[in-house]
């Protein structure tokens, strides 16, 4: 029901992840990061108290490998999940539990790792790491860039219905924190909501850390 894509910017040392399913508001179930941590895709008839999890044994300083290992043994219904992971070097690891659904593959590429199920074809992961891979600029392009793939090559099996894109910087909350939770063209609303973010997320970092510093509002009242 979900195909995603967990990243590393080897640049900044941001984290972020993408992600689009046939389900509603799958971004506020699956996507996970943490500021000088790491990302986390929790997705497959999805359990959301993974991610955080795993995130915490990476901050214990455990590897991707190491933390994946460490959430999913012994775990009951761990066979359902399919999980990714990058940590703060930019090493991926990812579980995809027998029970996974329908069609599904998964990827790992440099500083990213991509997975999905119930796809129309298993070559999807794989296409959304080479477009991350090849793309450039700051990390919400590429992830948009590695999303897009994904549907170009087909995407789930079946039309998508939610997207979401969410990146960590340096605060303990998001710098970019994007859904779109129903519509009939999830991946398009998702980019044009970037389009319009981009230019004016420093600036809502700067209200918060500093607001006398802040630039206006831009809005009827704002003086």
């Amino acid at each position: 029901m979900t195909f995603s894509l967990v990243a590393r910017c080897a640049r900044t040392g941001q984290f972020g992840m993408v992600i689009s399913s046939s389900s509603p508001a799958v971004a506020a179930r699956c996507a996970h990061v943490r500021a000088g941590v790491g990302a986390v895709a929790s997705q497959n008839i999805t359990d959301p108290a993974l991610g955080p999890l795993v995130l915490d044994a990476l901050a214990q300083g455990l590897t991707a490998e190491g933390a994946l290992a460490q959430v999913t043994g012994g775990r009951p219904f761990i066979d359902h999940r399919q999980l990714l992971v990058v940590d703060h070097q930019g090493r991926t690891a990812i579980h995809s539990g027998s029970h996974v659904l329908g069609v599904w593959g998964q990827a790992q590429g440099r500083d990213c790792a991509a997975a999905g199920n119930l796809l129309a074809s298993a070559d999807v992961p794989r296409q959304m790491v080479h477009a991350f891979e090849a793309a450039s600029g700051h990390l919400g392009d590429r992830l948009m860039q590695a999303l897009e793939a994904g549907l170009a090559a087909g995407g789930e099996a079946g039309p998508v219905h939610s997207a979401g894109m969410k990146i960590a910087d340096t605060l303990s909350w998001p710098l970019v924190d994007l859904r779109v939770d129903w519509s009939d063209r999830p991946i398009a609303d998702l980019r044009a909501a970037w389009v319009v973010y981009r230019p004016q997320m420093l600036a809502y970092v700067q209200r918060a850390v500093d607001p006398t510093r802040a630039p206006s509002y831009g809005v009827p009242g704002d003086r």
